[in-house]
This record gives C-alpha cells, sequence and structure tokens, in this order.
C-alpha cells in the first residue's frame, strides 16, 4: 500500500482489484519466508523436525488445526506465531463489526452502504494483531458469547427478530478475515459444538430460532489435552471430522531445548548493581529435574509435567541467590545447590501426583527428584576417578561445612585445603570467581555425597560432608 493509505473504496481499487482470502494471505505469506529462507517460527524451540513441517504444511495447505498436547507444550504460543503469517495490515470497510472485504461485504449493513455509496465508501487498516482473536472454553460459554444474540436495542429501534441487522455478533464472526482459536476444545458443551462447526463448514447458524448465512472467512485453529480429546470423547465426531489436520505437540527431547525455553521465557530479577550469571551446571539440574518429573512413577503423566516447572524453578533459585546477595551485601547473583530447596513451592505446584498423600510426602517426592537430578548433572560431568584427591582428603579426616547464608569468600578456603577440589571447579567456572567458585564447590560435594562417597549431616541450618 501506499504512504498515503487508501480512504474509500474507490481510492482502493486504484491499488488493487480484489483482496484474498486469510488462507490464500497466509499461504502466500509463507512461501515468501520460505524462499527468503526466513526463521518460521523463532520463538517455538524444540519442534524444527517434528511439529513444524506439519504447522508449515497445513498453512500451505489452508487447513484448519487442532494441536493436540499436555499442558505447558506451547500450544497458546504457536497460535500467536501464526499472525506472522497475515498482512501487516488489511483494508476494511469502516465501522463493520466484521471487517467485512470492501469489494465483497457479508454483512446486511455493509452491504446496503456499498449499494447506497459505491467507491465512495469509507474504509480504514487493521493490524495483523487485531486479526486473532482467542476463546477460552469453559462450561459456561454460550452461543451468543460465539456465534451472537439479537440485540435487544436493535429491537427497540424497530428492527424485527429476522432480520439479519438486529444481531449484535459474536467472537466467531468478529474474526471474520482472521483467526480464531478456541483453548480447550473438549470443555465447550455439545450443543456449543454444533453450532460452532455449522459456522465452520455450512457458514450457517441460528439465533432465535432464525436461520443466518455468513460465509466467514476465517481459519481456525483449536487446543484440546490428549486425555480429553480421546478419553472423555467430549468432541462431537462431525466436529473433529470438520478440523483438516490434527498436530502432535510434545515436551522438549533434549535438555538443551529445554534450558533454551527457561531462558527464553524467565522473568528478569536484576537489581541496579548487582550482576546475575547462573552456573551451565545449574541450569542443567533445573531442566532435569522436569525431566526426571516426566518420567516419575509418583506422577501423573497424563496431565504431563509443564516447562513452567522449569521456567518458575529458574526464577526461585535465582531469587534465592538475590536474597542472600542482598542480606550479605555481595555484589553478584549466583544460585547454589542449597537454593535448590526454594524451587520446591513452585515445582510442587504444578505436579498431579498419581495418588493422594500428604503434604510432607509431596515435598519427599520433590526433593527426591532434585537428588536424582543432581546426580544425573553430576555423572554428566565428572568421573569418581577424577575426584580421587578430594575423596581421599575427606577419608583422612578433612569436613567441610556449607550453609545457604555462607558468603562466598568462605569457600574459597577449601582450595586451601582440599586437594584437587580447585582443578574440579575450574572444569565448571572460573575458580577465581567467589560467588561461581561456591555453586561449583556446593555441587561437587553434594554430588559426592549422592555417589556414596561423603556422608552428610545437617545441624541446625549448616550441612556438614565428611
Amino acid at each position: 500500500m501506499p504512504a498515503l493509505k487508501p480512504q474509500t473504496l474507490g481510492e482502493l481499487k486504484q491499488h488493487v482489484s480484489h483482496l484474498p482470502d486469510v488462507r490464500a494471505e497466509m499461504r502466500k505469506n509463507l512461501i515468501r519466508k520460505l524462499e527468503n529462507k526466513e526463521h518460521l517460527f523463532p520463538d517455538i524451540i524444540g519442534y524444527d523436525e517434528t511439529v513444524l513441517p506439519a504447522l508449515v504444511n497445513a498453512i500451505l495447505c489452508g487447513h484448519n488445526i487442532i494441536l493436540l498436547g499436555e499442558r505447558g507444550q506451547g500450544k497458546s504460543r504457536i497460535i500467536r506465531s501464526m499472525i506472522d503469517f497475515l498482512d501487516d495490515e488489511i483494508p476494511a470497510v469502516a465501522g463493520c463489526p466484521v471487517n467485512d472485504n470492501p469489494f465483497h461485504p457479508i454483512c446486511v449493513e455493509c452491504k446496503q452502504r456499498l449499494a447506497e455509496m459505491g467507491d465512495a465508501l469509507p474504509i480504514y487498516f487493521i493490524p495483523k494483531d487485531r486479526r486473532l482473536i482467542e476463546k477460552l472454553a469453559t462450561s459456561d460459554v454460550c452461543t451468543a458469547d460465539l456465534i451472537g444474540e439479537v440485540d435487544p436495542i436493535k429491537i427497540a429501534r424497530g428492527r424485527t427478530l429476522d432480520d439479519e441487522a438486529a444481531i449484535h455478533f459474536g467472537l466467531v464472526p468478529r474474526a471474520h478475515r482472521g483467526i480464531f482459536a478456541v483453548n480447550e476444545l473438549p470443555d465447550l458443551a455439545e450443543k456449543i459444538q454444533v453450532a460452532f462447526f455449522n459456522v465452520m463448514e455450512e457458514n450457517d447458524f441460528q439465533i432465535k430460532g432464525f436461520p443466518v448465512r455468513l460465509p466467514l472467512d476465517i481459519l481456525v485453529i483449536a487446543t484440546a489435552n490428549p486425555e480429553d480429546y480421546t478419553s472423555r470423547g467430549r468432541i462431537i465426531t462431525p466436529l473433529k471430522d470438520r478440523f483438516d489436520v490434527q498436530i502432535r505437540t510434545h515436551y522438549p527431547q533434549e535438555k538443551k531445548h529445554e534450558i533454551e525455553i527457561m531462558e527464553q521465557e524467565v522473568r528478569s530479577l536484576n537489581v541496579d548493581g548487582l550482576e546475575t550469571h547462573v552456573p551451565e551446571f545449574i541450569k542443567e539440574i533445573l531442566a532435569e529435574i522436569t525431566f526426571q518429573a516426566r518420567s516419575s512413577a509418583d506422577i501423573n503423566q497424563h496431565s504431563g509435567v509443564s516447562c513452567r516447572v522449569s521456567i518458575r524453578s529458574y526464577e526461585s533459585i535465582t531469587g534465592s541467590a538475590l536474597r542472600r546477595c542482598l542480606e550479605l551485601g555481595e555484589n553478584k547473583v549466583v544460585p547454589r545447590i542449597t537454593d535448590i530447596e526454594s524451587t520446591f513451592p513452585a515445582i510442587a505446584g504444578k505436579l498431579e501426583l498419581e495418588y493422594e498423600v500428604p503434604d510432607k510426602k509431596e515435598a519427599d517426592i520433590v526433593e527426591n527428584l532434585a537428588k536424582r537430578a543432581i546426580k544425573v548433572v553430576f555423572d554428566e560431568h565428572f568421573k569418581l576417578e577424577d575426584l580421587t584427591a578430594v575423596v581421599e582428603s575427606f577419608e583422612n579426616g578433612i569436613k567441610a561445612e556449607i550453609s545457604q547464608d555462607l558468603p562466598s569468600e568462605a569457600y574459597m578456603e577449601g582450595f586451601q585445603v582440599i586437594p584437587g577440589i580447585k582443578d574440579a571447579v575450574r572444569t565448571l567456572v572460573n575458580p577465581e570467581d567467589a560467588p561461581e567458585a561456591s555453586a561449583a564447590i556446593e555441587f561437587i560435594l553434594e554430588g559426592l555425597h549422592l555417589s556414596n562417597k561423603l556422608n552428610r549431616e545437617i545441624i541446625k541450618d549448616r550441612i556438614v560432608y565428611k
């Protein structure tokens, strides 16, 4: 479009003779991105070889899509990424509630205005972020919400019930020439699902017993949890059939992808004057806790273990380290192993156990997940024979005392009395950086304890390794 946007249909005709439907528009933009070698879904991690090829194919084919997956698998993010395949803005009839195409309006009032005004019909431009309408399906959603209802004010002004112009349109018609997304589709009542699939395929619906035909131009995307979609059978068969493609999402299959998601989604806790650094092995432990939960017999796997477990754990452990820095007057925020306990409330609230347990038992389950995760990551970084000197020093009577609130500089004394510990720390972080070194020392000591090489005793707020 020119810098000076057209204000009427006549001015628009000087630049274009027609407007594509939403599927053709998305296909055109996708093809352009493919030809330019652009990254199609830059915020979607871990789906390059699985979900994204199916999504690309669906857009090329103009398919209505249902995304099937457990919670926390990025389904909503995928939906919001779909607007990247829409034009930056499109012209529509000014004042129309359904964003009518000025060349071919579908609502009664816009048709009348076009007949009366012709090329003088006023238009305006809709940005692409307003062309996605999302609705969370709940049991109390009614036909009026999705489709529309007779407007009593218009009736009071002389309209009749069977007059299409008396309708106050719902969310679906207002998504005309755009994308309509419904989350948790199985939660829609069956009678609402019937009205919904009529709009998708037959382009008609009934309001107060009067039929209305409205040839909507909409791409429909829905999400569902596999447990609801397959076991409860709450999506009526005709509606299932109207979705052209079903795409199965999944959790990250590699720990590096889980870490990338954490880093992308985490809320910054930066404080002026303080530097924040989370060592790579800490990130790996947090991601591994989530991986352990996804394979644990204690956790309900049908419900799933969301990526939010990792994200909120990352925030919690950083918050614990920040509190310590503020209390001790240190200037670098570095989480340690002793901070992992601070993640337990964030983790426990997002796990659905297989059976009812007391709160204490739930905490034990989360603690065991953390211990297994630390051991897995420790084994990835160290071989026990490489730490023989460290273990022998403890066998000869050395003890190490650590605490969540112990200053970082206090850990540096360990380099003088524990042979080999500095070399082990060097494989993880800079041993001259006290906050990072203290985190590495705690990790090594806890790893040796979980490998049955060191004993550990908890004395008040202190942990003693011997």
